[in-house]
C-alpha cells in the first residue's frame, strides 16, 4: 500500500498545500530567528493556512516561501571564532606579501586594538564594546589591495565575501528590492552574509570609487549606513524588511583614490595608503610568488624550468616602465611560462631536463622583443 497517497475525501491540492506549509513551519522552528521576526514569519504562514484552498494560494505561497527561505538561511548572531593571535597575523601577512612594511604595521596596529577589545569585551563589567575597524586600502591598480584584504581575513580566521562596486548603478543592488515585486531579492550585503554563513565575516567593498555617476549619491548614502558603527547594527535591506546587525562584520574597502568617494564615507574610513612597488621589490615578488604560481598552473616544476638571475632586472622588470603594481609582471611571466610549455610540446625544448631562460634566448619568450 502506498502510504504517500492523499487520504480519501481530501482534495489533492489541499494535501499538497498542507505539506508545503508544514515545510515552512519546520524552517521557522529550526532557525534561530529574532523573536519579532519569527512572530512575523509565523503570521505569514498562518495567512497561508487560511487561503490554502483558494486560487491565490500558490501566488502567495511563492512570495512567502521565498522570503522565509531567505530569513531562515541568514546567520542571525552566528559568529565564527576569531584567531586572536597577533603573531599569527604577522606570519600570514609576511607569507603572502613581500615588502609593504608600513602597510603591514598599520594593519597589525588595527588588529592589535581589535584583539584587545575582543579579549576584554568578554570580561564581566569591562564596559568595552568590541567593534571592528572600517579599513580602506587606497592605491593604484595592481599594488595588492584585494589580496591584502584576503590576508586579513585569513589572519583572523574569518570567511571573506567580495562585493564589486565597479560600474554599480543603483543603491538597490546593495539594499535589495521589496518582496512585493515579482523579481524581488535581497541586496549584495545580505547575499554576502548568507554565502559566508557567519554573522562576523570580512566583507570586501571592492573599488568603491568606481560606481556609476548616475547612482553615486544613493550608493554613497547606503555606504554611510554600512560603515557607521552607530547605524550598521540595524541595517535594513528592503527585501528582508527587518534590521540586520552588521556591527560584527569587518568591512574593508578598496579604491584607486578618494576623490570620487563622498566626504561622509571617507570620514568613516581608516585610510591605509598602498605604495607602488620598486624594481627590486618586483624582482623578489616575481621570483618568490608570481613565477612559482605561474609554473604550477602550467604543470611545470623547478626541475623543468628556471629564469637566470641576470635576466630579471633589464629584460623582465625594467621594460615594464611605470607600472606601480605587478599585473604587468604577472602577464610577462605567464607568457614566458606558456611559451616554454608550447616549445616543449613542439619538441623545440627537450623534456626531462631543466631549461633555463637566459639573456641569450629571452627574445624568443617575450613578445615585446
Amino acid at each position: 500500500m502506498d502510504t504517500a497517497q492523499t487520504p480519501p475525501g481530501v482534495p489533492e491540492q489541499v494535501s499538497d498545500s498542507s505539506s508545503q506549509i508544514k515545510k515552512l513551519d519546520d524552517l521557522i522552528l529550526a532557525a534561530k530567528l529574532p523573536e519579532e521576526l519569527a512572530q512575523s514569519a509565523k503570521a505569514m504562514v498562518a495567512r497561508l493556512k487560511i487561503v490554502r484552498d483558494q486560487p491565490s494560494f500558490y501566488t502567495e505561497y511563492d512570495i512567502i516561501s521565498r522570503y522565509i527561505t531567505w530569513i531562515t538561511a541568514l546567520p542571525w548572531n552566528r559568529p565564527s571564532q576569531d584567531i586572536l593571535d597577533l603573531a599569527h597575523a604577522k606570519k600570514v601577512l609576511d607569507a603572502n606579501h613581500y615588502g609593504l612594511g608600513v602597510v603591514k604595521e598599520q594593519i597589525l596596529e588595527f588588529l592589535s586594538v581589535m584583539i584587545l577589545t575582543r579579549q576584554r569585551a568578554g570580561v564581566a563589567g569591562s564596559g568595552i564594546t568590541a567593534r571592528a575597524p572600517i579599513l580602506s586600502l587606497v592605491g593604484l591598480a595592481g599594488v595588492g589591495k584585494t589580496t591584502i584584504a584576503y590576508s586579513i581575513a585569513e589572519a583572523l580566521g574569518r570567511k571573506i565575501e567580495r562585493i564589486p562596486f565597479g560600474g554599480m548603478g543603483s543603491a538597490a543592488q546593495l539594499r535589495g528590492k521589496s518582496r512585493l515585486y515579482s523579481d524581488s531579492e535581497p541586496g549584495y550585503v545580505i547575499k554576502a552574509l548568507r554565502r559566508a554563513g557567519t554573522s562576523n565575516p570580512v566583507i570586501l567593498l571592492d573599488e568603491i570609487d568606481r560606481v556609476s555617476t548616475e547612482g553615486r549619491a544613493d550608493i554613497m548614502g547606503v555606504l554611510v549606513e554600512l560603515l557607521d558603527p552607530m547605524q550598521n547594527k540595524a541595517f535594513t535591506d528592503h527585501f528582508i524588511d527587518f534590521p540586520v546587525d552588521l556591527s560584527q562584520v569587518l568591512f574593508i574597502a578598496t579604491s584607486n583614490n578618494t576623490k570620487d568617494i563622498s566626504t561622509a564615507v571617507v570620514d568613516r574610513l581608516e585610510i591605509i595608503q598602498m605604495p607602488s612597488y620598486t624594481d627590486e621589490e618586483k624582482t623578489v615578488i616575481g621570483k618568490t610568488y608570481v613565477l612559482p604560481h605561474a609554473m604550477k598552473e602550467a604543470g611545470l616544476t623547478a626541475n623543468d624550468f628556471a629564469i637566470a638571475d641576470d635576466v630579471w632586472p633589464e629584460a623582465i622588470v625594467r621594460p615594464l616602465g611605470y607600472d606601480p603594481g605587478i599585473r604587468g609582471l604577472q602577464r610577462v611571466l605567464q607568457g614566458i611560462v606558456r611559451k616554454t610549455v608550447y616549445y616543449m610540446m613542439l619538441g623545440k625544448i627537450p623534456q626531462g631536463q631543466k631549461f633555463v631562460v637566459t639573456n641569450e634566448n629571452i627574445k624568443s619568450f617575450i613578445s615585446a622583443w
